[in-house]
């Protein structure tokens, strides 16, 4: 395809506007200029503006174009998967060639991961990578923490926090780029490379065990090698920027550091980049960040603003924009809803109310149609962190009893075995999600355990399946038996007579590999 310069027009945005809205004549002026720019940029949104539609009309448009010049193509990354599947979910089937190569379209872990952290793995240890997981990284670092030196640890008994175990500490200890220890990712150095005590030794050796010989990463780890790869190959940076000629951040406020630093260094590249390179967000919304956002996204030469909210209205705006901590006026747009703010007083005694409270103000309001009663719109409690983790500090488990934080992110893997049977994907209709959560859990038992291939590696699915069955036919009968019956019980509500039966199982399960669950006891994994 011959080289095309792009110009949106106003044609195209209506065109955008029919997908999205089903009507013309929605976005505004300052909407437009986003949806119109296809320079290097910022864009800095007040909360309900709509910045992820305008960025999906944008995207929209651009499908039109597919494939751009010289088959390159387009990168779009947010920090989280529910933002991945939004875009998916909402222009999907109208961008069929956005969602396959030479595009990207996902978080921002799962780019590293697939373009730099794996290839990286391959290339440097000569093996496939096993899992990138913190859960299995923690697994893992069990086993390692207990062959460190008891010198060793007793210094980081010393060197933990408060909140901390000597083992929680270890755990998320992290290896720089000069090979310093930190106390976490992005955290402060309290073992510099020029030691040579036993304990920086003791403790760097078993960190990079946990790589190179059981290729278990944490997700801090894929960064690691992430910026390893491009220091020591820098042409990667080019080959990426060739590759996509648009990248777009969504929720840019949200990455951490060591995220933000890598996405400059690959996509801006001291302003040499061959990538138009569009970062979106608010930086007033910032949720995840542990240190100032000021210190993390330095803004561009050009930043172009959207201030009017589609959430507040005229007389909540002003209140609004006043609690910011980056200055940004805030236009209420929503006319249609004129509800005074409401604010709930309570203490240690009444806490469970409030959220009680909340749903029968939401429930009057929509009794006096002052709020649409739209199934499809959700109300929801949100709260700065989800556990009450430190004296004085609340979650919103305190607010709600019933909250379980597992139930709300689905996993592969969970901590006690009981999770595995509550928490599978119930929109499946068949028994295929119980029967994967359930193999899952024999799995995380085994790695435990310690128990691995012919070839030191952890066994997955198919591998433990295709063991048994060549190897012990009948015990597998009895195992492909039990899985079936396990998992129509669980159908049926039947959870802890499942759980029973799983604990009574395992120890004639791990005597296939001849081994006992000592471990599994000290971890708690089957306790409820």
């Amino acid at each position: 395809m011959c080289a095309m310069e792009i110009n949106i027009t106003d044609k195209d945005i209506q065109y955008a506007e029919n997908i999205l809205f089903g009507q013309t004549d929605v976005f505004d002026d300052e909407r437009k200029k986003f949806i119109k720019n296809l320079d290097t940029i910022d864009l800095q949104a007040v909360p309900g503006s709509g910045k992820t539609t305008a960025l999906l009309a944008k995207l929209l448009i651009l499908e039109k174009y597919l494939p751009l010049e010289n088959n390159r193509g387009i990168l779009v990354i947010s920090h989280t998967n529910a933002a991945v599947d939004e875009i998916k979910n909402r222009i999907g089937k109208y961008c069929p060639k956005l969602f396959g190569y030479p595009n990207f379209v996902g978080t921002i872990q799962s780019f590293v991961d697939t373009f730099l952290a794996i290839p990286y793995y391959v290339q440097k240890y000569n093996k496939k990578l096993y899992r990138i997981d913190d859960e299995i990284y923690r697994e893992k670092s069990y086993f390692i923490y207990n062959s460190l030196n008891y010198s060793t640890r007793q210094y980081l008994y010393r060197k933990k926090g408060r909140n901390d175990s000597a083992f929680d500490f270890f755990v998320k200890i992290r290896i720089d780029n000069e090979r310093n220890l930190l106390t976490e990712m992005n955290g402060s150095i309290f073992l510099k490379n020029t030691s040579s005590s036993n304990s920086y030794n003791d403790i760097i050796k078993k960190k990079e065990i946990l790589l190179s010989d059981w290729g278990v990463l944490s997700y801090d780890d894929a960064y690691l090698l992430a910026g390893q790869y491009v220091r020591m190959y820098p042409q990667i940076k080019r080959l990426l920027q060739k590759r996509f000629k648009y990248v777009f951040v969504d929720e840019m406020q949200d990455m951490d550091k060591h995220q933000y630093d890598l996405l400059e260094t690959l996509f801006y590249d001291n302003g040499n980049s061959l990538s138009i390179f569009q970062r979106i967000g608010d930086k007033n919304q910032a949720i995840f960040n542990k240190v100032k956002l000021e210190e993390i996204w330095k803004d561009r030469d050009t930043v172009l603003r959207l201030q009017g909210s589609h959430r507040l209205n005229p007389r909540i705006a002003p209140i609004v924009e006043k609690l910011a901590l980056t200055p940004n006026k805030i236009v209420g747009l929503n006319k249609d809803v004129d509800i005074k703010p409401h604010i709930i007083v309570f203490d240690d005694n009444t806490i469970t109310r409030v959220i009680p409270k909340f749903a029968e103000i939401i429930k009057n309001l929509q009794k006096d149609d002052k709020i649409p009663k739209n199934p499809k719109h959700k109300f929801m409690a949100i709260a700065w962190r989800k556990e009450h983790a430190e004296n004085g500090k609340l979650g919103l488990s305190d607010y709600w009893k019933q909250y379980s934080i597992v139930e709300q992110k689905r996993r592969i893997d969970y901590k006690c075995l009981k999770d595995y049977l509550l928490f599978y994907d119930k929109e499946k209709k068949t028994l295929e999600a119980v029967r994967k959560s359930i193999l899952n859990a024999l799995l995380k038992i085994m790695r435990l355990e310690n128990i691995v291939d012919e070839k030191g590696l952890n066994y997955t699915k198919r591998k433990l399946i295709k063991f048994l069955k060549e190897n012990f036919p009948d015990k597998y009968n009895k195992f492909k038996l039990n899985i079936y019956q396990w998992s129509i019980e669980i159908i049926k509500g039947k959870i802890d007579d499942v759980f029973v039966s799983i604990k009574n199982y395992i120890p004639e399960f791990l005597q296939i590999f001849q081994k006992k669950y000592q471990t599994l006891m000290n971890l708690s994994i089957l306790g409820t």
